[in-house]
């Protein structure tokens, strides 16, 4: 049966985004280890995760998005000294991360050959996020292991701001975790900006995503 968590607290909003948090954010890391498939909140729509190195909850999160393998999913971590375990980062780049993490964008690496190509690197990339979003950012550093993470919805439908939106995947997930309506503009629906950073002293945008402007200006420096 799947559980249902409210982040949100019409009496207490402060309350609600630190004890309580807290304790929703351990129990979607429980979750997670125990290999469930949760939905969450990020900082532009609404997320499907599962440990990345769980390869039976990655199987069935490709079989709820309807995905093909051939679509890989990005990894979320918790910090942004996680990300050279995942992808081979340039030591040149490494000031400008924090610039653009966390964030709504999605960066691609070129994937360490350790890392399991099925789902999760595309050819030689990984993509690598940081939503700046503080419960998702709970979650990953207390799951102390890179997260797979995509948008809750079915392949090729849109994405979702809210958890209604997603209502016909419930009966699917471990947990909903309900962190309200994202946003009030459409543009978040477009999801992260995604950059291509594998190539030294260069970068390419490949989907522009809601941040597309000021992953630009950030960017432009290389």
């Amino acid at each position: 049966m799947t559980s249902f968590v409210s982040l949100t607290s019409q009496t207490d909003q402060a309350l609600s985004s630190a004890a309580a948090w807290r304790s929703a954010a351990q129990y979607a890391a429980a979750l997670l280890h125990k290999g469930g498939i949760i939905a969450l909140p990020t900082d532009t729509v609404y997320g499907l995760a599962c440990l990345a190195q769980n390869k039976q909850a990655l199987k069935r999160l490709f079989q709820i998005k309807e995905r093909t393998n051939d679509n890989p999913i990005a990894l979320c971590v918790g910090a942004i000294q996680e990300i050279a375990k995942y992808g081979k980062v340039n030591l040149k780049i490494i000031p400008i991360l924090g610039n653009l993490l966390p964030g709504p964008v999605t960066l691609l690496f070129e994937a360490w050959p350790s890392i399991d190509q099925d789902g999760i690197a595309n050819s030689h990339l990984v993509g690598i996020r940081m939503p700046n979003h503080p419960f998702i950012m709970q979650v990953a550093q207390l799951c102390n292991g890179a997260i797979a993470l995509t948008s809750a919805n079915k392949s090729k439908e849109p994405s979702c701001l809210n958890v209604q939106e997603f209502k016909p995947l419930w009966c699917d997930l471990d947990a909903v975790f309900d962190g309200g309506r994202l946003g009030t503009i459409d543009p978040m629906r477009l999801g992260s900006t995604i950059v291509d950073l594998s190539i030294k002293a260069s970068f390419k945008i490949i989907r522009n995503g809601c941040a597309l402007n000021d992953v630009k200006k950030t960017l432009s420096i290389l």
